[in-house]
């Protein structure tokens, strides 16, 4: 969604060289980054999991909604010159055009992690017990947080 540029103006860029890292896995930065141009990896454990180019792409939204740790580590690939928004909550909360997009993106990444993760529960159903793990993170992702807080409280 390159119109996300637009709410961007008046930012400083930055720009990253190839093989520089933007976001560290499990790193608490909190910033927001607006890609500009170039192509950034996004990496899960040393394993690509996604591949970003199009001007206007968000990353590194999940740490900031969550106000937790990242995730996945985002390298660039190439020169990458992107907007680092420290002030992300803000940023997302003084533009709702862009807070709506990034919960589109978001509601779309469930849906087919949800998918995905429903597809695996079929084809395993019956076969491994080690696969036990997807039953578990499908009941996560329906539960809802006051739910989950509890449930955590309860299993201790």
């Amino acid at each position: 969604m390159s119109d996300i540029l637009d709410y961007c103006k008046g930012r400083e860029a930055q720009t990253f060289k190839p093989g520089q890292v933007l976001i560290r896995e499990g790193g608490q930065e909190g910033q927001l980054f607006v890609l500009i141009e170039g192509q950034v990896e996004v990496l899960r454990k040393d394993t690509q999991v996604s591949y970003i180019d199009e001007p206007g792409s968000i990353f590194g939204e999940m740490a900031v909604l969550l106000d937790m740790p990242s995730s996945a580590t985002v390298k660039a690939l190439s020169t990458v010159k992107a907007y680092a928004i420290a002030d992300a909550i803000s940023f997302l909360g003084g533009n709702p055009e862009i807070a709506l997009y990034v919960a589109t993106l978001l509601a779309r990444r469930l849906y087919y992690t949800t998918s995905y993760l429903v597809d695996l529960q079929q084809q395993s159903e019956g076969k491994r017990e080690d696969l036990d793990l997807v039953d578990k993170i499908l009941a996560q992702l329906i539960e809802k947080p006051d739910e989950a807080k509890h449930a955590k409280r309860t299993r201790k």
